[in-house]
This record gives C-alpha cells, sequence and structure tokens, in this order.
C-alpha cells in the first residue's frame, strides 16, 4: 500500500487523477484536424493548417485578474474560463491570425476537482467559440501558497497568419475611420477598481441588486469576455482592414496608439451611447471620464481601423458603429471631441 505523506502535506494526488476523466471529453471536443496529440503527454503537437504559404506564428498569454475575487465571492466557477481565453485569443487576433491551440495553468492551494472541472468547461466553451484546440495544460496544487477555496488562471495561446495577410496598422493613414464593436460588459480588466466601488464605495455584496442595472453584483460583473475571433474572420473575407484592437487594460487611450503610426492621431467623434453599466461605475464610483476611457472599455471591446470607404459595410457586418477617425497628429495621440458620459 502507498503511503499517504504527500497527502498530508497537502497535495492530493487522487483528486488530480479524478479531474482528468472529468474533463477529458471537453478537452476533445475543441480538438482541430491539426492537433496530432493533446492532453495526457508531456507536450502537445499541432501542425500548420494547409493552404498558408508563409506561415507565422502568433503567440500572446494573459490571465484574468482580479475578477476571479468575484467568482470566488459567487462560487461561480463555469464562465471564467472563457475570460481566460478571451483574453488571449483576442490579443492574437488583432495581427489578423488564427487561433490554433490553447493551453491552461490552474494553481491552487487544495486541489478540488469538481471546482476544476467547472473551470475546464468554462475555457472549453471559450475555445470553442474561438475555433482553437484545448490541447492541455497544467494543474498545480500548492499548499500553504493560496488562501483556502481560492485559485489562479493563465492562459497561452498559438495562432497563425500568412507573413502576407499579416495586420499591423502599417498602412493606417490619415481619413481611415475606427469601427467599434460592442463589449459584453467590463470584460476582464479594471476589477481592483470594480471592487474598490462595488464593496468599499458602495459597501454592496456579491448578491446584491443594483436597481439602476436591473441586476446583482454577480449577475452584472461576471459576464464573460466577448470573443471576437469568428465575427472578425468573417469580416475579413469581406472588408480590408488596416488595424485592429483589443480594448483591455489602458482602455482607448493606451490601446489605439498602439495601431497608428507615430505621426497620426485618432479623434473619437462617434454616436455611441455608454451602456449602463459604465455609467453607473462613473457616478458610483466618482470617477472621471477621462479615466474611465483609460480604465475601461466602456462598452467598444475591439476596434478595426478601416478605409472611409468600408466603414459602413464594416460596422453593419459586426454590428459595431463608427466610432472616429485616423488624423494628423499635433499632440495627444487620442482626442475626445464630445463628452460620452
Amino acid at each position: 500500500m502507498s503511503g499517504d505523506a504527500y497527502r498530508k502535506a497537502g497535495v492530493d494526488i487522487e483528486e488530480g487523477n479524478r479531474l482528468v476523466p472529468m474533463i477529458k471529453e471537453l478537452v476533445k471536443k475543441t480538438h482541430r484536424p491539426e492537433v496530432l496529440a493533446g492532453i495526457g503527454g508531456f507536450s502537445a503537437m499541432v501542425t500548420i493548417p494547409k493552404g498558408i504559404k508563409t506561415p507565422v506564428l502568433v503567440s500572446g498569454t494573459d490571465g484574468v485578474g482580479t475578477k476571479l475575487k468575484l467568482a470566488f465571492m459567487a462560487k461561480k466557477y463555469d464562465t471564467i474560463g472563457i475570460d481566460l481565453v478571451a483574453m488571449c485569443v483576442n490579443d492574437v487576433l488583432v495581427l489578423g491570425a488564427e487561433p490554433l491551440f490553447f493551453l491552461d495553468y490552474f494553481a491552487t492551494g487544495k486541489l478540488s476537482a469538481d471546482t476544476a472541472a467547472l473551470v475546464v468547461k468554462g475555457i472549453a466553451e471559450g475555445c470553442a467559440q474561438a475555433g482553437c484546440a484545448l490541447v492541455g495544460g497544467e494543474t498545480a496544487e500548492m499548499p500553504d501558497f493560496y488562501p483556502p477555496g481560492e485559485f489562479d488562471l493563465a492562459g497561452f495561446s498559438v495562432g497563425v497568419v500568412d507573413k502576407d495577410k499579416i495586420i499591423d496598422g502599417s498602412k493606417v493613414k490619415a481619413g481611415d475611420m475606427l469601427v467599434g464593436i460592442p463589449s459584453s460588459g467590463v470584460h476582464s480588466n479594471g476589477y481592483s477598481l470594480v471592487r474598490r466601488i462595488l464593496f468599499t464605495q458602495q459597501k454592496l455584496k456579491i448578491h446584491s441588486r443594483i436597481p439602476e442595472l436591473g441586476a446583482t453584483v454577480a449577475d452584472a460583473f461576471l459576464k464573460p469576455t466577448t470573443i471576437y475571433v469568428k465575427l472578425i474572420t468573417k469580416l475579413l473575407k469581406k472588408v480590408p482592414v488596416k488595424g485592429m484592437v483589443h480594448i483591455t487594460g489602458g482602455g482607448f487611450y493606451e490601446n489605439i496608439p498602439r495601431v497608428v503610426p507615430e505621426k497620426l492621431a485618432v479623434e473619437v467623434t462617434g454616436e455611441f451611447t455608454i451602456p449602463p453599466l459604465f455609467q453607473w461605475l462613473k457616478k458610483a464610483g466618482g470617477v472621471s471620464e477621462r479615466e474611465m476611457f483609460t480604465v475601461f472599455n466602456c462598452g467598444v471591446g475591439f476596434v478595426c481601423v478601416v478605409d472611409k470607404k468600408h466603414a459602413v459595410e464594416a460596422a453593419k457586418l459586426t454590428g459595431g458603429r463608427i466610432i472616429g477617425t485616423v488624423v494628423k497628429r499635433v499632440n495627444a495621440p487620442v482626442i475626445f471631441r464630445k463628452k460620452y458620459f
């Protein structure tokens, strides 16, 4: 009979073994034809899709941040994995790359196979939405490292794009227009400020109802991040896109300049409405309009830069709005020409 010294030290190998069959089918359903070997081995093998003349691999890594704290409070673990995938694949997408595969890192003080399985369920759902394969990951049980009932998540995605089709913003010129595509909510950035507003300033609980939003804190702030892969893939087949932006930490002010040449700037002038969730955050937290657009996506989760003649079509295809114009830069790289809050 094997000893139980390791279990007494805080690591339950049997619990880890119980997790594998719980997630095996979830993982298998995400696999693409290019997957040669996935979960179960020491590493995964994936080939390059056919038809790409000069393949360039594009990688991205990210986490969910302190949005996890809300998931712990609500004991809701089945959607946080979607956030994890979204934060990685949306970043890979901005270069025009197709996400191929995804790996996750799940670390906790004491492993609960049931909780981990729910997290992986969300990761698998995120991969399905992105059309990429979940080929493996790492589950680490580290006693005394995390508070009871808590864990951390990180993700890694690799995509591929033909070298001739890379979208890096280098072709953006004055007169081009920005099409903003809606977000599902706060997504997975700014939650340190969100939590301060909710729990310190407003003294709310995770299941408190916010009348202005017609929802509880958990329902309003645990909506998973939108995955834009399939929508943008369809757009790229019909409209030449010059630059793309995933609005994450840094909001409009820091993310949009990444795809605009240094001698150019962006004027935000479009007629778009700030969703009630962000209006509530601004009022409840006493946050300035500039900081709102620096910390949050304010209802615009993804931006495409296109030639003026394609702007209306791009907006129609994505369900977005024309939110601004590229101009010659004089001072700041991002200029708001009107008040939005």
